[in-house]
């Protein structure tokens, strides 16, 4: 697997320039939500470590990981520096994990592609649940802090740009 042996957790805080100045977007998916809390923590106090004011940080609900694409679109028009999409997806018995995962990623990737303000995708594609587990806070660590330092990354690169 992609993640054996790699802590999503880890980054060098001396290596990201400050999110003092920036405002940041979360599209959070209810689905899961067990795990899409975790990530959220994740992102959330993550953002905060690299500077980010709690003030500056939005968070939306949204019922499920197919509504991550309207909700991140509708966040982009916040007047934010970046957005992060926070959702948990687990192969069931049906080809539905499939159809929701491929129209996720597209819909996010278009969003990336015709609009100015980034949208982060922390979405995760997992088999089972302990897979979801281990990558929102379990044994590879939490995909939601490396969702928020690219944020602040990308933030930077669309100010800079």
């Amino acid at each position: 697997m992609a993640t054996d042996g790699i802590n999503l957790s880890g980054y060098d805080k001396k290596t990201i320039a400050s999110g003092a100045k920036q405002r940041i977007g979360i599209v959070v998916a209810e689905w899961n939500s067990d795990i899409t809390s975790a990530l959220y923590k994740g992102a959330f106090d993550t953002l905060i470590d690299l500077g980010v004011q709690p003030t500056n940080i939005i968070k939306w609900d949204v019922p499920g990981s197919f509504e991550l694409v309207y909700g991140a679109k509708k966040m982009q028009e916040q007047m934010v520096n970046a957005v992060i999409a926070i959702g948990s997806v687990i192969q069931g018995e049906t080809k539905h994990f499939d159809f929701v995962c491929n129209a996720v990623s597209q819909g996010i990737k278009d969003l990336n592609v015709n609009r100015e303000t980034p949208v982060i995708f922390c979405v995760l594609t997992d088999d089972t649940k302990q897979q979801a587990i281990d990558r929102s806070g379990g044994k590879h660590g939490n995909k939601g802090v490396e969702a928020a330092v690219a944020a602040v990354r990308m933030a930077h690169l669309r100010s800079n740009a």
